[in-house]
Formats: C-alpha cells, sequence, structure tokens
C-alpha cells in the first residue's frame, strides 16, 4: 500500500504512521530524516541539499523530489511505503506525478485548530533527556520535573500557542488543497482524530478497508 499521511502539525501523523509502518510493514518516509541520510550518505543529491541549507535557503523541490525518489527506489519500499509530510504544497504532488511516483491513497486527519493548540501547549519536554509529556494525557509523577532523570520539563519554542497558531496558518494556506487535488484524482479519505490513539488507529483501519 502507497500512502501519503495529511493532516496539520500536531494532528497525530508522526504516531499514526508509526503504527501503519509496523502493521503493514512497509516503511515510512518522512522528508527531514531522508535528507539528513542523504547529506550524511553523501550522496549527490543530498550534497546539492546541503549547499542550499548551509547557505540558508529552502531545499527547492526539485532537489526534495530527487531525494524521495531515491529513497522509494530502494528495496524496502516494493511492498508500499507512507509519506509523512511530503508533499506539503500543489507543486510538491504534481512533480511526484510527473515522476511516475503513483499513490494508492491520501489519508487526511481532521482536527480542530483548537484541538491542536491545546494539544501542543500541554507537551512539556526535559531540557536533560528530551523525554515528553502532557500536562492532560501524560503528566510527570511530579510537576515540572522529568520522571526518568530528574531534569527540568519546559516548553518547546515550537509547542508555544502563537508559534502552533503560525504552524497552522502555513498548513491551512499550503497544505490544506492537497485535499481538494487527492479527492479530483478519488483518492482522498479523511479520518475524524479519535480522543485516544488507538480508536484513531481503528478508524483509520476502517477507511482504508484494512485489519490492523
Amino acid at each position: 500500500m502507497k500512502l501519503i499521511l495529511l493532516g496539520a502539525p500536531g494532528a497525530g501523523k508522526g504516531t499514526q504512521a508509526e503504527i501503519l509502518s509496523r502493521k503493514l510493514a512497509i516503511p515510512t518516509i518522512s522528508t527531514g530524516n531522508i535528507l539528513r541520510a542523504a547529506m550524511k550518505n553523501g550522496t549527490e543529491i543530498g550534497l546539492m541539499a546541503k549547499k542550499f541549507i548551509d547557505d540558508g535557503k529552502l531545499v527547492p523541490d526539485d532537489v526534495i523530489i530527487g531525494i524521495v525518489r531515491e529513497r522509494l527506489a530502494e528495496p524496502d519500499c516494493k511492498n508500499g511505503f507512507i509519506l509523512d509530510g511530503f508533499p506539503r504544497t500543489i507543486p510538491q504532488a504534481e512533480a511526484l506525478e510527473r515522476e511516475g511516483i503513483d499513490i494508492d491513497c491520501a489519508l487526511s486527519i481532521e482536527i480542530s485548530d483548537e484541538t491542536i493548540v491545546e494539544r501542543m501547549s500541554g507537551r512539556r519536554t526535559c531540557r536533560d533527556c528530551s523525554a515528553t509529556y502532557h500536562v492532560a494525557t501524560k503528566p510527570p509523577k511530579k510537576e515540572g520535573v522529568c520522571d526518568l532523570c530528574g531534569g527540568e520539563l519546559t516548553i518547546r519554542k515550537d509547542d508555544a500557542p502563537e508559534t502552533v497558531r503560525a504552524r497552522l496558518e502555513v498548513f491551512h494556506r499550503e497544505t490544506e488543497p492537497l485535499k481538494d487535488f487527492y479527492s479530483a484524482r478519488g483518492k482522498l479519505k479523511a479520518v475524524d482524530n479519535q480522543p485516544t490513539v488507538e480508536s484513531t488507529t481503528a478508524e483509520i483501519a476502517k477507511a482504508l478497508g484494512i485489519k490492523l
């Protein structure tokens, strides 16, 4: 199965991708991870990307597509893959099509902005060991203190409400139009975010018509 996961930052795409990857025995491909791997391995296209990053510029779509194409050509992708966080824009989705990279389904996890702001602003990260907590769903035993190493728990800048709202604006402007793009191709399936990770996974399985 070849899947694209769509959804706002904080919608739980990474968590669900991990579960689907394990259950379906197909790799999750996150552009951030494969970009770092390509640069570390010194591939031609990785070095190209590194130059843009070193110059403080955004990596252009054609370079990202090249790195995705390289990754999808690896043997572990022959039975399918999950693209998480890519494509982010319609030009990227069109470039994927031009490359002949076909997908079976674009799965959109639907969640309100307010729920995301609440969810992300409740996250706490240990300054020392990076363990994560949540004030409502996974609180530490002692407020402000990491259970694992005793380090101080902080709010990451990325999780501050104003930062989250700014990221949501970018999502609505640049990424949300992909829902119409894939809907027009008969490939969009939307799933409402559920109160628990497990119930969201169950809804995804139902939408995809698979057993997990």
